[in-house]
């Protein structure tokens, strides 16, 4: 278990109690390697096991290192979570030569609001404070790369309820449920990025893939989607569906695609 912050925990509740912190999956091989932060789903009250420890053993399988980031969650509002998977992508980053880890291939993994997680800090990041105190903070959050998984992406029309009112509450400002709608936050910047749904998700609308493919489209930013037809929420690895199993096989192709795995000589 390694804190997200030593001291000071950043908007701690202590009535929660909650300390954020990374769980890795760190390889030992000798070499630098790349990296990617799992972010589990749970629609913003939880985070799911299924989409978490088993995810980082498959990442190690393919030569990646990787880590979990158990975020705060509800009661929790935002900007809690973004500011704990912030944190995340800048302590991998800060160190990445202490972990055997390449600081420019450093991507984040979500699943359903886990994937809303990643949206946000893959298009809301920033280059870090160079004038604070706290040197991790210095550090840039932008993430290489992104794949988001059955993931919630506008918090307006095609929304996941529950994790709307879990993040944002009842009555949202306007201006925070746009900001927080991912699709309108992309730009020329905007990490390259692979997507999976199922055509009839009937908790998360595979419009919010749709939406993210589209912007991703009009910003030219590289991006591969997959939607398969039939498939409940929530499936993780799929290891129980095979015609969707195959996202592992096509998403480790992506990410040899874009350097992050050495391709096979």
């Amino acid at each position: 278990m390694i804190p997200l912050w030593e001291k000071d925990v950043s908007l701690f509740d202590p009535q929660n109690g909650f300390v954020p912190y990374l769980e890795p999956y760190i390889l030992e091989n000798g070499k630098q390697n790349s990296c990617i932060i799992v972010f589990p789903g749970g629609g913003y009250t939880h985070r799911a096991s299924h989409e978490a420890q088993p995810v980082a053993k498959w990442l190690n399988s393919i030569g990646i290192s990787a880590f979990v980031l158990h975020y705060r969650v509800s009661p929790y509002k935002h900007p809690v979570p973004l500011f704990d998977a912030k944190r995340a992508v800048r302590l991998v980053r800060y160190n990445a030569k202490k972990w055997n880890i390449n600081p420019k291939k450093i991507g984040v993994l979500g699943f359903s609001a886990g994937g809303h997680l990643a949206s946000t800090v893959g298009t809301l990041f920033d280059q870090g404070d160079k004038k604070s105190n706290d040197p991790v903070e210095r550090v840039s959050c932008r993430p290489d790369c992104m794949i988001l998984c059955y993931p919630v992406i506008s918090m307006a029309e095609f929304t996941h309820d529950g994790s709307k009112k879990a993040l944002l509450g009842d009555s949202p400002d306007p201006v925070l449920v746009w900001t927080l709608s991912s699709q309108n936050m992309v730009t020329e910047r905007t990490p390259p990025t692979f997507l999976w749904h199922t055509s009839d998700d009937s908790s998360v609308r595979v419009e919010n893939s749709l939406l993210f493919a589209m912007a991703l489209k009009k910003h030219n930013v590289p991006f591969e989607l997959h939607i398969f037809p039939h498939g409940r929420h929530g499936l993780g690895l799929a290891k129980d569906t095979p015609h969707i199993e195959v996202w592992t096989k096509l998403c480790e192709k992506w990410l040899e695609s874009i350097g992050f795995i050495e391709k096979a000589p």
